[in-house]
């Protein structure tokens, strides 16, 4: 695959989004800088997240979702850990990564798919950002109006792990024994969300996001 310089990551013509073919190469060039098992759990994401779109369109008669949209947002959610191992920074580089592209809700996505709440009060994990760039977060997510995109994705992270996971309760359990916590209200939102999309969907969370 060939190096890709800004000019060749920028969209052509109006579209204010990268196309699903982008969003692959966009991950694939990030993986060669930081390899590692985000790059399962983003395609698990991100498979997961066009099944449930076309579901919720397949029940509500009418097109909610964009599956390519969903796919897409799912695939560069964690893009930010192109940059090495990190915590909430992966949340702060993805978003100026793609809103330095133009793709500003997959860059939306980006920041908003730690903080099913809202708040950085609950974030899991260590906090290797500084004041400024906390403060920055902080600011951008209280201007943030969360959409169907945003809640899938909150909930999808939660939900698909990098070994094939595909099981809420049980990645968030491997998370509490890793951390040593998860805030129940965070966990309990998590259930909201997958109750939320079930209902939309007419169908059963787990049997859609695990067919072929």
């Amino acid at each position: 695959m060939k190096q890709l310089s800004t000019n060749d990551l920028k969209n052509n013509g109006d579209d204010s989004e990268p196309s699903r073919s982008m969003a692959e190469l966009l991950l694939e060039e990030g993986v060669k800088k930081n390899p590692g098992p985000w790059r399962e759990h983003s395609y698990a994401v991100a498979r997961a997240a066009e099944k449930i779109a076309r579901a919720v369109n397949q029940n509500c008669g009418e097109e909610k979702m964009n599956p390519d949209l969903a796919y897409v947002y799912g695939l560069l959610h964690d893009i930010g850990r192109q940059e090495g191992h990190t915590y909430i920074a992966h949340v702060y580089d993805g978003y100026h990564f793609l809103m330095s592209l133009g793709y500003e809700k997959a860059a939306q996505i980006c920041l908003t798919h730690s903080f099913n709440l809202k708040t950085t009060e609950d974030y899991i994990g260590k906090i290797d950002i500084s004041d400024k760039q906390m403060e920055e977060i902080k600011k951008l997510l209280a201007a943030v109006e969360y959409d169907d995109y945003d809640r899938l994705i909150q909930l999808l992270d939660a939900t698909c792990g990098a070994d094939g996971t595909l099981n809420l309760e049980e990645r968030m359990g491997d998370v509490k024994a890793r951390y040593g916590y998860y805030p129940q209200c965070k966990w309990d939102k998590n259930f909201e969300l997958k109750a939320y999309f079930e209902k939309l969907a007419g169908r059963e969370y787990y049997e859609i996001i695990s067919t072929q």
